[in-house]
């Protein structure tokens, strides 16, 4: 199994914040390198040849997820997938169509449904979720509590970026589908993450990054659409898309893939980020990251003041640990401390007035560092009550 010496980390750095941007191994990083090397060797020949390898790479990433790689196309990043459904959608919503969301969304994200759809006179409804947060059942029930007469489109992340809370998407998007309601999940935690199958998600829109837990390089991301609306998701960039009559993929993929000249490599590094990923026995690996997960938030709930940020407990299926801080916490102040003082990156933030820290669990993670903020959490908060 590879560790850390895999990876091009900083080793006065205790990296605790995987799941901000990921962290890319070597081996991975020279894949992406032979293809920007083939590029420039003969950049007319490697267009012409582009399209073939882009549907290669979709369709092994299709494979992982489940998908009709003709369903599929390649982002930089979620937030710009999000940003598509959020220009296309909000064009069909008309003034006093209700979205359904919460109030646990990714910023950037929030801000692309009040440009495409909110400012256009659509409701944006957002049920708040308390912390700490009650279980994925009564999640479910809190949730669909917001759905009215009006509500057209429910816009929810699978697992929230500010708080790392898993939502009960499967069934919301079950429930949605009877009631004719369109769905648009951010996936940007999960690919890598925990198990996705979108063939039978019954989700309508979905998009999510490789380059966080899969460990792709940065700008390698999805967005997969039905069948029932892929046909409505014009691309934010007009370019040649399905004029090139040598593509023939779809109007949805060429229009949202061909976007002319840009950096395809991390997305023709898939294939071999996939193998990669068998070769590392990424259910061993992931098994071993929830473990520490739990137990070192269990650790860390033990300190004076800290809680869990789930009612029931660590989340067992997530490498994502987020705790409670005491209320008075100075959190820039401690986030600076831990980074300045202790070399640990780790997020630490405030959100909806609750000081949050979030920490991630993965291959390149050793025990050894979550003792260290268990240790470092300790002593500040002693340090700060005394």
């Amino acid at each position: 199994m590879p560790d850390r010496s895999d990876f091009l980390l900083d080793e006065n750095v205790t990296f605790l914040n995987h799941g901000s941007f990921g962290a890319c191994p070597r081996v991975i990083l020279e894949e992406q390198r032979r293809w920007i090397e083939r590029l420039e060797r003969q950049p007319v020949l490697y267009f012409r040849e582009l399209m073939f390898h882009m549907r290669t790479a979709r369709e092994a990433l299709a494979g992982y997820l489940g998908a009709d790689a003709s369903n599929l196309v390649y982002v930089t990043n979620s937030t710009y997938g999000v940003n598509i459904a959020a220009h296309a959608f909000g064009a069909m919503l008309k003034p006093g169509d209700e979205i359904l969301t919460t109030d646990h969304e990714y910023g950037a994200c929030d801000r692309a449904w009040k440009q495409y759809a909110i400012s256009k006179g659509a409701v944006w409804n957002r049920v708040s979720i308390p912390m700490p947060a009650p279980s994925q059942a009564d999640l479910l029930e809190l949730i669909w509590s917001g759905v009215n007469e009006r509500t057209r489109l429910l816009f929810i992340s699978h697992i929230t970026s500010p708080t790392a809370l898993r939502m009960p998407v499967e069934e919301l998007c079950k429930r949605a589908r009877q009631a004719g309601i369109i769905t648009v999940i951010d996936g940007s935690h999960i690919p890598g993450h925990i198990p996705l199958d979108l063939s039978t998600l019954q989700a309508d829109f979905y998009t999510g990054n490789c380059h966080k837990w899969m460990c792709t390089p940065k700008g390698s991301a999805f967005m997969w659409a039905s069948e029932q609306y892929r046909h409505v998701l014009p691309p934010l960039v007009v370019s040649w898309g399905a004029d090139i009559p040598t593509v023939g993929d779809g109007a949805f993929v060429d229009e949202n893939e061909f976007l002319g000249t840009r950096d395809h490599s991390p997305f023709l590094t898939l294939p071999f980020a996939l193998e990669w990923m068998h070769r590392s026995d990424w259910h061993a690996v992931q098994r071993r990251c929830r473990e520490l997960t739990s137990h070192t938030e269990q650790q860390l709930v033990n300190l004076a003041g800290v809680r869990s940020i789930l009612a029931e407990g660590a989340d067992p299926l997530l490498q994502l640990g987020t705790v409670l801080l005491p209320d008075d916490v100075d959190v820039a102040a401690m986030k600076d401390w831990l980074y300045d003082q202790r070399g640990i990156e780790v997020v630490v933030h405030r959100w909806n007035n609750a000081p949050i820290l979030r920490f991630s669990v993965h291959l390149h993670t050793s025990e050894n560092d979550l003792q260290r903020l268990v240790a470092s959490v300790r002593e500040y908060l002693a340090a700060i009550t005394s």
